[in-house]
């Protein structure tokens, strides 16, 4: 019997000149290209995935500051999965083994369950489907609650996007976001500015602009939409090359990481982590911040679903 590589069954989809490979561990996306081109940092199947890199997060993306919460009246208290900063980090998701319950060419649609638990008291289902056209890569992800009381829930992806060739410095953002989520030393939120408000207009990628040597982990929202409803991030490199990823309404904030591990260190600057969120970091402790931090509650039966798109430019 063949042994299952470290990251979970392969599911390998090609449409056109795209071709993805989705690993059931965390149901992440492994490797995405176009014309052999890498529009993602990729892993090797037979590797730990590092960190989130592609990971699908569920039931919350980011982070749940110290790992406490309240919600329905009561206190909770969840492992502490970003020791160094104290908190709890990307959800419940992002090791399960999805299981494929429908499969072709160029789509696989994987699920699986979140189990209730002491820190997090409901089953959750969840399934996400990964379909390839000539348009790119778009990934769903839908949410049930099979539980008989309200469940606090969001989602969203964590693909490292590559413009090119070119080093990370060199390439040019864009990103169309009025405001951007200021955090301390910990990435604990603090306050909602204008990303104009920086006096070295570090958080405005408003027009094009080369990221340099900045450094970014942050949460942006306020953004701007086409007239179908969607919003578009655009990474170039000075080569020519580019990727873009869009999605609509169900997703008013987006993370935006520079990927800084420390020079020297597996995966630092190598590409642009960018984060669609259905809520902002922290949505778990909405109460306690002046803006609308967008968390779902989903109703016992009730179902919640939000999308993506990455396509190379």
């Amino acid at each position: 019997m063949a042994r299952t590589p470290l990251s979970g069954t392969q599911h390998a989809l090609r449409s056109g000149d795209y071709d993805a490979v989705i690993a059931s561990v965390g149901a992440s996306l492994r490797s995405f290209t176009h014309r052999g081109r890498d529009l993602t940092v990729s892993y090797d199947a037979d590797e730990v995935r590092m960190g989130y890199r592609g990971a699908t997060l569920a039931p919350w993306p980011n982070r749940v500051v110290d790992g406490r919460y309240s919600f329905g009246g009561e206190d909770y208290l969840l492992a502490l999965t970003e020791p160094a900063r104290g908190h709890a980090l990307h959800g419940l998701a992002g090791w399960l083994a999805f299981e494929a319950i429908d499969k072709g060419p160029d789509h696989v649609t994987l699920a699986a369950t979140i189990e209730p638990q002491t820190s997090y008291p409901w089953r959750i289902e969840v399934e996400t489907t990964f379909a390839l056209s000539t348009d790119g890569l778009t990934q769903t992800v839908r949410a049930r609650n099979l539980s008989t009381d309200a469940a606090p829930w969001g989602t969203g992806p964590h693909p490292y996007l590559v413009a090119g060739p070119s080093a990370l410095d060199t390439w040019t953002l864009t990103l169309p976001a009025e405001r951007v989520l200021q955090v301390d030393e910990r990435l604990s939120p603090t306050e909602l500015r204008a990303v104009d408000a920086d006096d070295a207009a570090r958080f405005d990628f408003r027009e094009p602009r080369v990221l340099g040597a900045v450094e970014i982990d942050h949460a942006y929202t306020g953004l701007a939409r086409d007239e179908s409803g969607v919003t578009a991030v655009r990474l170039t490199d000075p080569e020519g090359t580019g990727v873009e990823m869009v999605w609509g309404h169900a997703c008013p904030w987006v993370q935006i990481h520079t990927a800084d591990k420390g020079l020297g260190k597996p995966g630092h600057r190598a590409g642009l982590a960018v984060e669609p969120m259905t809520c902002a970091p922290d949505a778990y402790n909405a109460d306690t911040y002046d803006f609308d931090a967008g968390l779902i509650v989903l109703e016992p039966g009730a179902t919640a679903e939000a999308s993506w798109r990455i396509a190379a430019l």
